[in-house]
């Protein structure tokens, strides 16, 4: 099921030699419930690239959004992505879950829903 969503946030960056992963403000990580190691999935509104990866943190208020290693190569810096998470759980539960969805300001800052 969809856990959490992080929604429309822009690329601030790619780091194509680091070893992978997608770097994330610490903020947009508490937002969306998302902790540094989980499984992410990208998915690049600019270009239809979707990638499996997992989330690292970058600095709190940082605004970053970073691709790193393999998929610094699947958007450039001003690209908007979703980024989302997702979990098992039971039939009971899923029916009942309702996703954490972030949505972020033009500096990838939460907004306040």
């Amino acid at each position: 099921m969809l856990r959490s969503k992080i929604h429309r946030a822009k690329l601030t960056g790619t780091e194509p030699d680091y070893e992978g992963s997608v770097s994330l403000d610490r903020e947009l990580l508490e937002a969306a419930d998302i902790l540094p190691g989980e499984q992410v999935h990208v998915l690049n509104l600019n270009n239809g690239e979707r990638l499996i990866t997992y989330a690292i943190e970058a600095p709190a208020g940082s605004g970053a959004v970073l691709l790193n290693g393999p998929a610094a190569r699947l958007g450039l810096p001003g690209d908007l992505v979703i980024v989302l998470s997702y979990c098992a759980v039971s039939d009971e539960e899923a029916r009942t879950m309702r996703p954490r969805v972030v949505r972020v300001d033009t500096n990838n800052r939460p907004l306040r829903e």
